[in-house]
């Protein structure tokens, strides 16, 4: 089994976090969420991991590589990089690493996080992953026919269709024939909205009456901008804590302070005079002093003091004093 990631946008939405670490880097609940992403799509499927391939920007540097192979060899698995250089569609993405599109995998877009308990239908040519929303208008749905089979993908549809939104994750038998005809939407220039879409390919698939059946998942969990990754470190944080996973580090140098769970609390991290939680991550070698920090999400070795946050996003290295009054803030930053 394959594990295939279109991971080549920075992720404009998440800037100021986005300029120096790619956004499928960003830790939620301390692990980046390509980390958590691949590891929990592992555990669903249950069998061994042969490759990891993740198709990223050549500029993400040796660094980011690095620690994707890590990822990769973490389950026991091959790691492999191909670039996306030009932002041509998901189509386009996955055909840049057609030297590994070859028997059953799993293609994941990295901005998502799921937490799903099923058994995979693998005699059906596809598994599209889905979810049931509130609102579908404002999603790509499946539509199902009597044996609950998909038949059809809709996007945005102005009038119901269904209330399973799809959130990025394919299983196929053979990734092979998905490549096949994604080369055919590239040899003949089929483009939506700009792009060359995978979903072009699966129509083709479909019209050729290949059986593609949804793969339900629990809890689906977006990475897009600041406030939803902040809500996704919140679930993901309540989810660990309920599972008994140990969230904060046994070296953690507390003076006069508190630590409300569910918190990830990282290596080398300082509190003084400080109230943290509930639902705050706070990574390696933060210091937090005379503050009080909640539902939040603060990367590495950042330094804060004087300070009340809620819903807050702090990037690494970062050091913020509640009490400022000289400040030098650069570009896409927000105080509010």
């Amino acid at each position: 089994m394959k594990i295939i990631v279109p991971m080549a946008g920075r992720g404009s939405r998440l800037r100021p976090h986005t300029l120096t670490i790619p956004k499928p880097l960003i830790p939620v609940a301390g692990k980046p969420i390509v980390h958590r992403l691949v590891e929990d799509i592992a555990g669903v499927l249950n069998q061994k991991i042969d490759e990891v391939a993740f198709i990223i920007h050549e500029s993400f540097g040796k660094k980011v590589e690095d620690d994707l192979i890590a990822i990769a060899q973490k389950l026991g698995a091959k790691g492999t990089i191909y670039y996306q250089n030009e932002a041509l569609g998901t189509g386009h993405a996955i055909m840049c690493a057609k030297d590994s599109l070859s028997g059953p995998a799993v293609i994941a877009y990295a901005d998502t996080l799921i937490r799903a308990d099923f058994d995979l239908d693998t005699t059906a040519d596809s598994v599209i992953w889905v979810k049931q929303v509130d609102q579908p208008e404002a999603f790509g749905v499946v539509n199902l026919n009597a044996n609950g089979e998909i038949i059809e993908l809709v996007e945005k549809p102005k009038e119901f269709v269904s209330d399973l939104a799809v959130i990025g994750i394919y299983y196929f038998k053979d990734v092979a024939v998905l490549k096949n005809e994604l080369q055919s939407v590239l040899d003949n220039n089929i483009i939506h909205g700009g792009e060359y879409q995978i979903n072009d390919g699966i129509k083709q698939m479909m019209a050729k009456g290949m059986k593609f059946v949804p793969g339900k998942v629990d809890e689906w969990m977006d990475c897009g901008n600041k406030d939803v990754t902040v809500e996704t470190n919140t679930r993901m944080l309540g989810f660990l804590h309920n599972d008994g996973e140990h969230l904060v580090d046994y070296d953690v140098k507390l003076e006069n302070s508190t630590i409300i769970p569910p918190c990830y609390i990282g290596e080398d991290v300082v509190l003084i005079n400080a109230t943290v939680g509930p639902n705050v991550s706070l990574g390696k070698g933060c210091h937090v002093i005379d503050s009080t920090i909640k539902n939040s999400l603060i990367q590495t070795h950042a330094h804060i003091k004087n300070a009340k946050l809620d819903n807050a996003m702090i990037g690494n290295h970062a050091s913020f004093d509640g009490n400022f009054t000289s400040i030098s803030i650069g570009d896409y930053s927000v105080l509010e």
